[in-house]
């Protein structure tokens, strides 16, 4: 019955974030763009298969800041702070215990490939915001990894029901290359906003720039605008 009620908890959460932020994120332009960027057939949300500027590959290129933190599952920590009503650490066993979703997805790098149709398994970071409660003043997410690495995203996009805090990929476990145990995918945006080995996500009632917009790449990194670099 306790499991039960907390499922409860989360869903009506959920719901009550979807509200807040649907129009918004209807309105984003990886959705509302009525001039995209690109070719091919029409994506899962109805953008071209292939934004501007973009060579689809079947590799996997690996792309890091010359780090690959082997972090253990024992030891492996997710932190969710800031403008929250319910922060909270989760261990490994407490992140595989909370829904799991599984979704068909393309991938996106800066630069200049994509890997199209890639299989995840993960747990939405809609269903993470439900169980911390962002505060009504919340308006983006900054993410953390392993390798000091960070990113930042809009509230309306990291919302969207496709971005996983993923472990699986193509039925096996995250390869710690690409950042397992657990990376974020950002699908509507630039891979680069999905941060590899991710250890806290802290919610901010004001826009701060992660690791690369410091260093002059786009703050939105909308694919189909071919939105790279501010």
């Amino acid at each position: 019955m306790e499991n039960e009620g907390k499922k409860e908890r989360v869903i009506e959460a959920r719901m009550k974030l979807k509200s807040r932020f649907e129009e918004k994120m209807k309105l984003t332009p990886s959705i509302a763009d009525n001039k995209p960027l690109g070719s091919g057939p029409l994506n899962r949300h109805g953008m071209p298969a292939i934004p501007v500027g973009q060579v689809v590959t079947t590799k996997w290129p690996v792309l890091d800041l010359g780090e690959q933190p082997e972090v253990p599952l024992q030891d492996w920590r997710l932190t969710i702070d800031g403008a929250v009503e319910n922060p909270l650490v989760l261990t490994w066993e407490e992140f595989m215990a909370l829904p799991q979703t599984t979704g068909t997805s393309d991938f996106h790098c800066v630069t200049t490939w994509s890997k199209l149709n890639m299989n995840w398994k993960g747990v939405r970071l809609m269903d993470l915001a439900a169980l911390v409660q962002p505060k009504e003043q919340a308006t983006h997410i900054m993410c953390y990894g392993y390798d000091d690495y960070s990113a930042n995203l809009l509230l309306e996009e990291a919302l969207k029901p496709d971005v996983l805090l993923a472990h699986t990929v193509e039925g096996m476990p995250l390869p710690e290359e690409h950042g397992g145990p657990v990376r974020m995918i950002t699908p509507q945006l630039y891979a680069w906003k999905g941060a590899k080995w991710i250890n806290r996500i802290e919610f901010m009632t004001a826009n701060r720039l992660g690791f690369w917009e410091k260093r002059g790449y786009s703050n939105t990194a909308y694919p189909w605008r071919n939105d790279r670099y501010s």
